[in-house]
């Protein structure tokens, strides 16, 4: 039984779409803009409220890219919605080009991303868009955990000025998060306190890396578990003085191994606290159909995954 208290069970794009739809009532340069995706993305009640505000690109992405780039020069605030993969991969150069290089202040959301996509398969679960946009100069990166999260997100980068890549995803999930604690973008969250472990995570693997924890505590292991909901700027300072206790480090996501979490998180120990550190992500593989419990269980993501990857780093120290 967690200590946590699950409120509800949401998908995290109704998040978006709530919080979109309440930025958009706190500030008239708010538009959105979406690639013919609008009821996948939760767009449709910002359409409804504000439709001098909203416009549908249709099956054109990268003309979403760039008209969301103009928009920044007469001071709107736009938005952009489509699937992860069409919202990274299909468009990177737009990004790369007219977002990140002048750094306009668009807001790139990205919904189905990952393994719990599901049943649609490779070409739409896409891995590697973390890593993509952590590469690029000044965009900032957030993968939220729960529903309210990923609502409190986007009205965090609302207010913030510069490019941001939000990334979020299909599946119903538990709405755990504490009410109490506050979002603030590059500052991480530990929701759980121990000395043995550490373990960080974000999006849909903070509540597996929470079940985790428990289950170790039934074996007298106390992790430490800390949502990293923001990827880029990442919470330095939160690894090194969690690691500082534990000694050795679990990443999670849901995403390649590569780019993503836990070439992050290594950077920082490679620079500042060499430390044992085992990796819970995609082992350089390409999604497939199934259902996001299958998945997560096939490639190595689930609560059973992180809790061995634990005693391995425990055993490293």
């Amino acid at each position: 039984m967690t200590a946590f208290t699950v409120r509800d069970k949401k998908d995290t794009r109704s998040g978006f779409g709530a919080g979109l739809l309440q930025a958009g009532k706190d500030d008239p340069n708010v538009v959105a803009l979406c690639a013919d995706l609008t009821g996948s993305l939760k767009m449709d009640a910002f359409a409804r409220a504000f439709p001098e505000r909203f416009i549908q690109c249709g099956v054109a992405e990268a003309n979403m890219m760039g008209i969301a780039a103009g928009l920044t020069i007469g001071g709107k605030v736009p938005f952009t919605g489509t699937f992860a993969n069409f919202s990274t991969g299909r468009v990177y150069d737009q990004i790369r080009q007219s977002i990140a290089y002048s750094g306009k202040n668009v807001k790139i959301c990205a919904s189905h991303a990952g393994l719990t996509l599901g049943e649609d398969g490779a070409t739409h679960q896409i891995l590697e868009d973390i890593g993509m946009m952590r590469m690029l100069p000044g965009m900032t990166v957030i993968v939220p955990a729960d529903h309210d999260q990923t609502k409190a997100a986007t009205l965090a980068i609302a207010r913030m000025n510069g490019p941001v890549y939000l990334r979020f995803g299909r599946p119903k999930w538990p709405v755990f998060i504490p009410e109490d604690v506050p979002f603030e973008i590059g500052k991480a969250q530990v929701l759980l306190e121990g000395r043995d472990v550490t373990i960080v995570a974000c999006g849909h693997l903070v509540w597996n890396a929470i079940q985790a924890a428990e289950r170790l505590l039934e074996q007298g292991v106390q992790a430490e578990v800390i949502n990293m909901h923001t990827i880029k700027p990442l919470d330095v300072r939160a690894v090194l003085r969690s690691i500082g206790r534990t000694g050795c480090v679990v990443t999670c996501e849901e995403h390649n191994r590569y780019g993503g979490l836990g070439e992050a998180v290594a950077q920082v120990l490679a620079l500042h606290a060499p430390t044992p550190q085992e990796f819970v992500a995609v082992d350089d593989r390409f999604g497939e159909s199934g259902t996001p419990e299958e998945l997560l269980r096939k490639y190595r993501l689930d609560v059973p995954d992180i809790e061995e990857a634990a005693l391995k780093a425990i055993s490293r120290k």
